[in-house]
């Protein structure tokens, strides 16, 4: 199917992707970008937030601190006019990082509840991000969020990218895109009037009226007696 063909015309997916790096050349953020690509290519709109321009409070708790604080609004407000999400994060000591943890602990179910939501992990090392990305499903669960199966976990980064910041692994950038263009795939089946009406009709169909039927399964007889 080519990607204008994805969405009616009635329908707009808007996707946010989320970078947990604050570094400068970040490999998260290129991965992020390649897969919001993906979303572009769907027919979805996008938006990148990039941690590092915001100076989010470390959650202590007390919801009102965190909404007098502006990029603690602004992030909210982004995610909430989402209808897919996209996280990516370095791996710090097998796990995601703490910017990232700590947005999402600035946010809650009105951000992410009923959302759909991509993952994708960033590591220097051998071992790749699958255990950090494992802890980003625990925490999308939680806050009733829908994660897509398909994700991306990035290991020896710094043999995947290269200094201009273009990507050599076609591999890898072939499962970015895809990322993306899952999400916004589920996001429209979430969220498109077709789908929805679909799936009520679906709940309000009459049971087939043939599958109360029982079929008599005769025993079979024992030697010497004829069937």
């Amino acid at each position: 199917m080519e990607p204008s063909q994805e969405l009616d015309r009635n329908t707009q997916i808007h996707v946010v992707g989320i970078s947990g790096s604050m570094r400068l050349g970040s490999h998260t953020r290129m991965a992020l970008e390649i897969a919001l690509r993906g979303c572009q290519r769907a027919g979805a709109t996008t938006e990148l937030i990039n941690l590092r321009d915001y100076a989010l409070p470390f959650c202590a708790g007390k919801m009102g601190e965190l909404e007098r604080n502006q990029d603690v609004m602004k992030l909210r407000q982004s995610v909430q006019q989402a209808q897919g999400v996209i996280l990516g994060t370095p791996v710090y000591h097998g796990s995601f990082s703490g910017v990232l943890k700590n947005a999402l602990d600035a946010m809650g179910f009105e951000e992410f509840e009923g959302k759909v939501v991509g993952l994708l992990g960033v590591s220097g090392g051998a071992f790749g991000a699958a255990d950090a990305l494992t802890g980003l499903q625990v925490v999308c669960r939680s806050l009733h969020a829908w994660v897509i199966p398909q994700q991306v976990s990035i290991a020896e980064a710094w043999n995947v990218f290269d200094a201009d910041e273009t990507i050599k692994d076609h591999g890898v950038e072939r499962r970015l895109l895809s990322v993306g263009q899952q999400v916004v795939r589920f996001a429209y089946l979430h969220t498109s009037k077709q789908a929805l009406e679909f799936l009520h009709q679906w709940e309000e169909a009459v049971a087939n009226p043939g599958g109360g039927t029982r079929v008599q399964i005769r025993p079979e007889a024992e030697p010497g007696q004829s069937q």
